[in-house]
């Protein structure tokens, strides 16, 4: 039998060969020694020993499901966000829940902060909406949040968890006293991941089409209604059943029993936040409802489970710098520091190109010129890796998405050109003209030698720049590459004015 007569359900190797034993080893007479050549056997021994990936040191027990967005409510005033478009429009999603502190084989009804990650599959791209079940957190400084988590984790002397920790450090840091509240009220153990809430927490920003920015936050209300369990409740459930939240979101989704929250915003002009009694940027802060109301935005449906808790949970990764053209960043100190921290975190746990997984893979073309490294998957085949370039159908900005400046203080923030009023000329031609005639030409043929091999626009283009530091400097070089101006009908002094 061929192998590609080969029967549907025969066991292959990783490289797609069938195999005829997967139970016998290769071995000189029945008792032994093995060979090197059973490769199925090594294969199976060297994926086994990486099998596993570094735990999450941060939301590390988790449960996961897909679902639909449905926009409900007309938004288009405060964002262009596609997804956010027109009422009706639905949109895939992957959503995570985790607990913070515990390791992966942690129970899931113990009293923690859960994580509440969604990836919005849009059209112009992934947006990840990592917050958690509060609307407010322990620190609202980067430099704490390391020091915080530690305290949640173990001891490095007894490893085993410690409330000394803890408590010394909530203790010196009483800005956590807001998520200490929340933690120890009655909220601190939902039920199931269906009876909670869950918030972006820090304030971000919504764009509209005019370039017009106001503050929001996030709110995802249950529809299911909020239903939390007192510490005895958990004590009892755990004795029972550690995987109770992941058992009861898996099993309500098969059943078709799909969970479903409202999402909301709250919207704060610049005006207002200029006003506010508290600092608006704060992660220890709730902005109030009575002062900014929630604005309905749409219904997300939980509908489908994955298929593989590995490779759609497990390596699902979610960082709030993943974001799509309408919704945007905020002053906020530590959403600042998440931009980098969580993408770094992947990059380190799953690989270079987590991107590229599928459950992470956004659902609109991938345009850029990142290349290689672990797990590539070659998406751009032998396009250029490079930018700027004059390659015609190479990915190019594109200033339409251009955010407005956000004024801070005496500056604005802004992506200022680092070209502007900078003379790239001057310099390089007062270096050239300290040269000796000699020096000057070997200047010219190695600059040939090498400018020599590209494309003619590419030569016109840089000479250019030679003549505009020097008309000696740009002319030795046009005689050095062969290339005579005058039959190219080309007036030397239209090089040193042509556009830069």
């Amino acid at each position: 039998m061929s192998n590609t007569d080969k029967p549907k359900h025969t066991l292959t190797s990783a490289d797609g060969c069938p195999v005829a034993d997967n139970q016998n080893s290769i071995t000189a007479g029945p008792r032994g020694p093995l060979l090197m050549q059973d490769i199925n056997l090594l294969e199976q021994m060297q994926h086994f020993n990486r099998e596993r990936i570094p735990e999450r040191v941060v939301h590390a027990k988790g449960s996961g499901a897909y679902g639909t967005f449905t926009v409900t409510n007309d938004v288009t005033k405060y964002t262009k966000a596609k997804f956010l478009e027109k009422v009706g429009k639905q949109t895939e999603l992957f959503l995570r829940f985790s607990t913070v502190a515990g390791e992966r084989g942690a129970a899931d009804a113990e009293r923690d902060v859960r994580g509440f990650a969604i990836k919005f599959y849009t059209e112009e791209g992934n947006w990840d909406m990592v917050g958690n079940n509060t609307p407010v957190f322990f620190v609202r400084d980067p430099y704490k949040f390391q020091q915080f988590i530690h305290t949640q984790k173990r001891h490095p002397k007894h490893n085993m968890r410690d409330m000394n920790m803890q408590w010394d450090f909530w203790s010196l840091c009483p800005e956590s006293l807001h998520q200490v509240t929340i933690l120890f009220s009655d909220r601190g153990i939902p039920r199931t991941l269906r009876n909670m809430n869950g918030y972006g927490s820090h304030t971000y920003s919504l764009i509209n089409a005019n370039n017009e920015r106001v503050w929001c936050k996030f709110h995802f209300k249950t529809k299911q209604g909020i239903d939390t369990m007192t510490d005895a409740e958990s004590a009892e459930l755990i004795g029972k059943d550690r995987e109770s939240h992941q058992r009861d979101l898996f099993n309500s989704i098969e059943q078709g029993n799909y969970p479903k929250w409202t999402f909301y915003i709250q919207v704060m002009t610049d005006e207002q936040a200029k006003n506010f009694r508290w600092n608006p940027f704060d992660l220890t802060k709730v902005w109030p409802h009575a002062d900014f109301p929630l604005i309905e935005v749409g219904e997300m449906e939980l509908n489908r489970n994955p298929e593989n808790y590995f490779a759609e949970v497990e390596q699902s990764s979610f960082s709030p710098s993943a974001t799509v053209p309408g919704i945007s960043w905020s002053p906020d100190k530590m959403l600042q520091a998440r931009l980098m921290s969580y993408a770094d975190t992947h990059r380190y746990r799953v690989g270079n190109n987590y991107h590229q997984l599928p459950v992470n893979r956004p659902r609109c073309p991938v345009m850029n010129y990142q290349r290689d490294g672990q797990m590539a998957l070659n998406e751009h085949g032998g396009a250029p890796n490079y930018y700027p370039n004059s390659y015609e159908d190479a990915p190019k900005d594109n200033p339409a998405y251009k955010e407005p400046p956000l004024p801070l203080g005496d500056v604005a923030v802004d992506r200022y050109d680092s070209r502007e009023g900078h003379d790239d000329y001057t310099q390089a031609g007062d270096l050239y003209r300290l040269m000796t005639p000699e020096q000057q030409d070997r200047l010219h043929k190695a600059i040939a030698g090498a400018l020599g091999q590209a494309r003619q626009d590419i030569q016109m283009r840089q000479l250019c720049h030679f003549f505009r530091a020097d008309p000696a400097y740009g002319q030795g070089v046009a005689e050095a590459l062969g290339v005579d101006l005058k039959e190219m009908g080309i007036d030397p002094a239209q090089l040193e004015a042509a556009p830069k």
